[in-house]
């Protein structure tokens, strides 16, 4: 078909379209198979790329749980020594007032110190407030001589007739008749409250003097201190301490942190001390460089000690400056001796039971701390059963703080 017979405009665009390529030489260039399927993924690839610059959503992806907790947390996404958009330095004023927290939702991406998996963590706020009857139902409630009231909620404190939150909370220590003189052992069992689930099989595995640390975040923690303490176990709180790779890995909201003042760090513990009550003492969670600073750390254990509370190194950091600090302060201290899973085999785990046994026979008391992983406590539950058999009386925490203190 010539020109004359074609049927007008059918061929234009294409012979406009071959000059234009000629002109540019491209229509000398042959196009495989092969080279169309690359230029169609590189197509795919700049969409992509195109949406990720476009889409605010750097935690997209990542799982999420919901955690509850009470109302008078600070924002966490205005954590103190924090700048404006301009780079200017913002005062720190502590976290707000319980009263003054509006209702909604803090959201945070943390480290879960059992899995070591990386969550992000929303943490909605709770209007009735702490020790609000509706988180408090099945939680003892705390001795009130033993309590001050703070803008952020009730913590401990030393009763005026002296009487101290370590003993007044302490487990009974009971010795069976004719092992006074057996080698001691405690336990104590970390990361719990985040999950119902793994704190209710400590709870239905674990015997009485094995003691439980609870970081302050769970959505039923006080709950689930008050089952821990009627059933006769001595609860720890952990408080978020700063690690090396902070804030990669983030502990959780009010964090203590190097680069705080020693002011705005207690105004952060008050608030972690009034999640719940009827504690003994605190523990780390996390915090290799938090407790590896004098400056940064010395000031919480005053605190702790000022309150009539024990100090609890999960023995973690070979670096934590804890026990030379709670020494020259007088503050009843206890640092593991054994990180019971720090490898999480059942073969590692037995083998470290061992060797808390083993300091247990040489010194005459051993400390073990393990985390809330299923394995650790299926383990270490297992080996509970057989410990008194072995010769071994299990005692709780404060039976090792207090006795470090005094000897």
């Amino acid at each position: 078909m010539d020109d004359l017979s074609a049927p007008l405009g059918q061929k234009r665009p294409q012979r406009a379209a071959a000059r234009w390529l000629g002109k540019l030489g491209l229509n000398r260039i042959p196009v495989t198979p092969i080279q169309a399927l690359a230029g169609g993924l590189g197509l795919a690839v700049g969409a992509v790329a195109l949406w990720a610059v476009a889409v605010d959503d750097p935690l997209g992806g990542e799982p999420m749980v919901v955690v509850a907790a009470k109302t008078g947390g600070a924002n966490a996404a205005d954590p103190a020594g924090a700048t404006d958009t301009k780079g200017n330095a913002r005062r720190y004023d502590g976290p707000p007032p319980t009263a003054a927290q509006p209702s909604g939702a803090q959201t945070v991406n943390i480290i879960d110190g059992a899995s070591g998996k990386s969550q992000q963590v929303v943490i909605p706020v709770n209007p009735a407030g702490p020790g609000s009857s509706s988180n408090t139902a099945s939680a003892p409630p705390g001795d009130q001589h033993l309590l001050e009231k703070t803008r952020h909620g009730d913590v401990p404190r030393i009763g005026a007739d002296g009487a101290r939150p370590s003993t007044a909370y302490a487990r009974p220590l009971a010795i069976p008749p004719g092992k006074a003189d057996a080698p001691r052992i405690a336990l104590v069992v970390t990361g719990l409250g985040i999950s119902t689930k793994a704190t209710n099989d400590a709870l239905t595995r674990l015997p009485g003097p094995v003691s439980f640390a609870f970081t302050p975040y769970g959505h039923e923690v006080d709950q689930l201190v008050g089952r821990a303490r009627q059933a006769g176990h001595e609860v720890l709180l952990q408080a978020p301490m700063e690690p090396f790779d902070y804030p990669d890995n983030d502990p959780g909201p009010q964090t203590l942190l190097t680069s705080l003042t020693a002011e705005q760090n207690i105004d952060r513990m008050q608030w972690l001390m009034s999640r719940f009550q009827g504690y003994v003492g605190i523990a780390n969670f996390m915090g290799a460089r938090f407790t590896a600073s004098e400056s940064a750390l010395g000031p919480i254990l005053r605190e702790t000690g000022k309150r009539g509370l024990i100090f609890v190194d999960d023995g973690t950091s070979s670096r934590s400056l804890a026990g030379q600090i709670a020494g020259a302060n007088n503050i009843p201290f206890a640092k593991a001796d054994v990180v019971i899973d720090n490898v999480p085999t059942a073969a590692e785990i037995d083998r470290a039971l061992g060797r808390l046994e083993a300091q247990a026979r040489e010194r005459g008391i051993a400390f073990g701390v393990l985390t809330a992983l299923p394995l650790a406590i299926t383990r270490v539950a297992d080996w509970t059963k057989k410990a008194e058999a072995r010769g071994f009386v299990l005692v709780p925490i404060t039976a090792v703080a207090i006795k470090a203190k005094s000897s």
